[in-house]
């Protein structure tokens, strides 16, 4: 005779799937937004073009989200966390993650944005946590790491320019990280990370970029592309994306969380390859399977708490 569950099984259980479905969606969203950001540099944007693409459409969304809600318009943070989240995650995560692409191709930003993310994650969440990472998420980070190496290997040009971009990739990718960290620590609500990440975004660096660059890069862009990017860019990787992300922490917790952006390199070469012309080497092909298998051997610990 079966025994029935316990409410606390399954509300768990509700839990830590609306915690993977959420992660999951911000990782595929995450992967058509560095393939998007890619081609808009391949079609001549740089990174203070999409950062603007972004906040001209996240910053309204979200200011108009909170001015509807009932709670009301002041988010429910800290000035102090106001300031930080918003460093972490705003104009400067944009600006490293788009710019690294003048330097380095689509393998290394998929792989190095999504992976310092996991890595950091998973590093901060040990030792400003003290959540215990366990002997099969390590063997997973390790298949990560292997696969890692694969896909972007010696893949630098002459000079070594691509180095300059990687750093930037995995400079961007650890800001994530710590903001991960900080979430859980903080509790903060996604819904107010978000729109304060964007309203810091529309104020700080919109302005500018209209007075000293103005719109006519962005006009030059053919009209699907615009269209997509801003879609891609404003309303799917500025608000979506962070809200599921933030909702996938605050639920399975930052080093579980953290184990998502694996999916990433799939998702953005998928997408991105047809769209940029980079081709993909055998090894990189391997180093993809090897980051799959890597996050197959993660996954299950990070669908309970």
């Amino acid at each position: 005779m079966s025994r029935a569950l316990s409410p606390t099984a399954v509300s768990f259980s509700c839990t830590a799937r609306l915690g993977l479905v959420a992660g999951l969606s911000a990782a595929a969203i995450w992967g058509a937004y560095l393939a998007l950001s890619r081609a808009g540099v391949a079609a001549g944007l740089d990174g203070f073009d999409v950062a603007a693409l972004r906040y001209l459409v996240a910053g309204p969304v979200m200011l108009a989200i909170l001015l509807m809600r009932r709670e009301g318009a002041r988010p429910r943070m800290t000035s102090i966390q106001a300031i930080t989240v918003s460093a972490l995650l705003g104009p400067p995560f944009v600006l490293l993650s788009v710019g690294g692409y003048e330097f380095a191709p689509l393998a290394h930003g998929s792989v190095l944005v999504p992976a310092s993310l996991t890595l950091g994650g998973l590093a901060l969440s040990r030792l400003v946590l003290k959540e215990t990472l366990g002997f099969q998420r390590m063997i997973g980070v390790t298949v990560i790491l292997a696969g890692l190496a694969l896909i972007v290997g010696w893949g630098v040009g002459p000079s070594g320019t691509a180095l300059n971009g990687d750093a930037m990739f995995i400079l961007a990718g650890f800001s994530w990280a710590a903001f991960a960290t900080l979430q859980q620590r903080w509790q903060l609500p996604a819904m107010d990370v978000t729109a304060v990440v964007g309203f810091a975004g529309l104020i700080t660096l919109v302005p500018g970029y209209l007075i000293f660059r103005g719109l006519e890069a962005l006009m030059a862009l053919p009209q699907a592309m615009l269209v997509t990017q801003l879609i891609v860019q404003g309303l799917l990787s500025g608000v979506i994306a962070m809200i599921a992300f933030a909702t996938s922490v605050r639920l399975l917790g930052a080093a579980r969380a953290a184990t998502f952006p694996a999916l990433v390199p799939g998702f953005a070469l998928l997408i991105g390859l047809p769209l940029t012309g980079d081709a993909l080497s055998m090894l990189q092909a391997f180093g993809l399977l090897a980051l799959g298998l890597g996050l197959l051997t993660v996954l299950p610990t990070a669908q309970a708490k």
